[in-house]
Formats: C-alpha cells, sequence, structure tokens
C-alpha cells in the first residue's frame, strides 16, 4: 500500500507541475525511467531533456495546496487516482502513445476491467437518436459491455443511461475537473454515474469545462475503448473526432445510417464512406467482438418475427412514415398494419413519432 501510494504521488506532482505537457512528459520518461527518477533530478540533468524554464517547474514542484487536495480527494470513499504503473489503469489507454499520467476516478473502479465500447453523437440530437443511442447501449450493457461516453447533452447522455440499465454499466470521461458538474442539466446523470457507474476524468480538480479540453478528453473516450459507435453527427464534429481517433488506433468504428436529407446524418455516412461499418442493430456491433447479444422483450413473442412484422420494416425504411403511406406501400388492412407496427414496438424495432409517423429504430 505503501508504495502504491508513493507512486501515485510522484505520478500526481508531475501531473500537476506547471507546464508539463504530455510530449514533455514522454520525453522525460525516455531518458529517466520513472517518476521517482525525474523527481529526484537535478536542474543539470533535467535541463539536457527540457528547457530550463520547466527544469526550474519541476524543481519547485506544483502548488503546495492544489497537491495536498488532490491527495486527499483520492483518499476519500469510493474516489481513487489512477496512475499508469497501478492495477486499475484503462489497459488500452496505457498501451497509447499519450496516457494521462494520472485518471480521477469515481464510483466502480472494476468497471474499468470491461470490455469497454464508445457510443457517441450530436449534443443537438434527434428524439430518435436519443432513442437509438439509449437501445444500442442498454442492449450492449446487457452483454456485459461497459459503454463510455463524454457525459454531453444528447447522445452522450442517452447511450450513459442506456448504458446504467445493463450489467454492463457505463463510464463517463469528463472535459473537466471530476468535482465540476458540466454540464448542469445532466447533474442527476453525473451524480448517478458516480454511483452505479464510473467517472473519469484527466483533469486537475477545479478545472473548468473550456472549449480546449475536450479534444483530449475524445482521445480517452477512443483509446480505452475496444470499438466506437457514432449514432448521429453533423460534418465537421466532435464526435468524428472521437471516430478518427479511434480508427487510428486500431479500433472498430460503426455509424448508424439516417435520412439522406437530415444533417446530423452526414456525418455517419461520411464516416460509411470513410469505411466504418454501418450498422442496424446492437447485434451488428456485438457481432463484431464475437459476442452474443442477450434477447430482451422476447418472452410473449413468437420465436421467430413474422412475414407481416418483416414487410412492414423493409418498406418503412429509415425515414419517419405515415399510417396512409405505409397502408399504401403493404395493402395491408388497418388491422392488419396496426397489428404488425404493435409487435415491431414491443421487440424495439420501430417507434411512435410526432404527427402520427412511425420510424424505424433497429
Amino acid at each position: 500500500m505503501e508504495d502504491e501510494e508513493a507512486s501515485v504521488a510522484a505520478w500526481l506532482r508531475l501531473s500537476l507541475t506547471p507546464g508539463l505537457t504530455g510530449s514533455a512528459l514522454r520525453g522525460l520518461l525516455d531518458a529517466l525511467p520513472t517518476p521517482d527518477a525525474i523527481l529526484a533530478s537535478s536542474r543539470s540533468t533535467l535541463s539536457q531533456i527540457v528547457d530550463p524554464a520547466l527544469a526550474n517547474a519541476l524543481l519547485r514542484g506544483p502548488d503546495p495546496s492544489a497537491y495536498a487536495a488532490a491527495l486527499a480527494w483520492g483518499r476519500a470513499g469510493g474516489q481513487k487516482i489512477l496512475v499508469p504503473d497501478q492495477p486499475f489503469y484503462p489497459e488500452l489507454l496505457r498501451q497509447t502513445a499519450d496516457p494521462p499520467p494520472v485518471l480521477y476516478a469515481a464510483g466502480r473502479i472494476e468497471l474499468i476491467e470491461k470490455m469497454a465500447i464508445a457510443i457517441v453523437g450530436s449534443r443537438n440530437a434527434t428524439a430518435q437518436g436519443m432513442r437509438n443511442a439509449e437501445q444500442f447501449a442498454r442492449a450492449m450493457s446487457d452483454a456485459d459491455c461497459c459503454i463510455v461516453s463524454g457525459l454531453a447533452l444528447g447522445i452522450d447522455a442517452a447511450a450513459h443511461r442506456g448504458g446504467l440499465e445493463g450489467s454492463g454499466s457505463s463510464i463517463a470521461v469528463l472535459g473537466n475537473g471530476i468535482d465540476v458538474a458540466y454540464p448542469r442539466h445532466n447533474e442527476p446523470l453525473f451524480a448517478e454515474l458516480k454511483t452505479r457507474g464510473l467517472v473519469l476524468s484527466e483533469f486537475p480538480l477545479g478545472t473548468p469545462p473550456i472549449a480546449a479540453n475536450f479534444p483530449r478528453r475524445n482521445r480517452l473516450i477512443g483509446g480505452m475503448s475496444r470499438g466506437c459507435l457514432v449514432v448521429e453527427a453533423a460534418v465537421p464534429s466532435g464526435s468524428l473526432i472521437t471516430a478518427r481517433i479511434a480508427a487510428e488506433l486500431g479500433r472498430e468504428v460503426f455509424a448508424i445510417p439516417g435520412s439522406i436529407h437530415s444533417p446530423l446524418s452526414k456525418g455517419c455516412h461520411y464516416l460509411i464512406k470513410q469505411g466504418a461499418k454501418l450498422v442496424e442493430s446492437a447485434q451488428d456491433v456485438l457481432e463484431e467482438f464475437h459476442i452474443e447479444a442477450v434477447p430482451a422483450n422476447v418472452k410473449n413473442l413468437p420465436p421467430v418475427m413474422d412475414e407481416d412484422c418483416r414487410t412492414v420494416l423493409r418498406v418503412l425504411g429509415y425515414d419517419p412514415c405515415t399510417i396512409d403511406a405505409l397502408l399504401e406501400r403493404t395493402t395491408f388492412s388497418i388491422d392488419r398494419l396496426l397489428a404488425a407496427l404493435t409487435q415491431l414496438e414491443i421487440r424495439g424495432h420501430v417507434s411512435p413519432i410526432a404527427g402520427g409517423r412511425y420510424q424505424r429504430v433497429v
């Protein structure tokens, strides 16, 4: 335990040193094998690796009050500071070129050991997009995958809610200090994730949610996940940045197609053109990792979808459609059509939306 605390203290001192960037820290670690070795080095040794101003900053160390506050935070119940040479630091993240020197973690630390899948998308998502995110997340969480996202409004929040409903739960990666609740609208979800899921941040306590933080946050989401699913996204967007990072790290990238008329489908269509896997159901994602989905809502349903349901799904496509249009496309009676739609809605394949229309979900 003493060795672990000493390791955390050393990494924490480095992480709180003003002006020490990730690239500078990597240079130091290439020359000096451990954080302790860096902290024990002389000014002349450090100045051969980094500029003199940074060498002086390393010798001065971090602000004592910020350092003491961080140590105290990490000792509180349900909270922990994770460092690269200790257990529970995310293994996939440790293998990237720029792993953060510390991660502040609040909640169920053991979730880090689960297989993680990122689900990201627009903050200004459609109602259908949020339903898709929540349902995909729930299905993958039921299969014991942990859902990783960024706690933003829209798709992120829906993905976290779906993940929390299943056994895999959910991890939120923040673009601000872990003691800062942002956005305010998601405060109840933030509190729930700290209890039933996990919240992570690489930023020091009290760090505000400034724009420059979020690309760094996105690299953690992509880096710690085996795959990244984009639900809805405009071009350009932060979600596409996360997907690009995931692809560069060799992770699988998935995208849900949508209407050619929707601006929030264009990012997904762009990714598909670039080689992302088009997915229509959570099972499409799980199959890539040889994971079997857990059937949901099927106890009182026939084991195989009947022909009427298949016909309605086929003619419905992915654009919203009225009952009258479906009657014309299927030539069904109204009772026959409504029976098929009811079965599809129970199964989670379609959802009613405003204006008396239906839209395909998976």
